[in-house]
């Protein structure tokens, strides 16, 4: 599996429960929620693509900042 990194402007508890809610919903999906830096990684069988769709459908601003490497 991939593991991606994404920038999503998470402010609140709020924030972090709707991207799980929609990455929940989406399935097929680890991932964990770093609301202090507003960072969101990902490990799936999605595509880059359909991963930031779906973090977009929180209505935060999201981008991705890349492959992260397994550590």
């Amino acid at each position: 599996l991939q593991k991606h990194e994404f920038f999503v402007d998470m402010t609140c508890e709020g924030c972090s429960n709707a991207v799980t809610r929609v990455l929940h919903r989406l399935g097929g999906v680890n991932f964990d929620i770093d609301l202090p830096n507003k960072k969101v990684c990902i490990d799936s069988e999605h595509n880059v693509d359909t991963l930031l769709e779906t973090l977009k459908k929180t209505g935060k601003n999201a981008s991705y900042l890349g492959e992260k490497s397994a550590q």
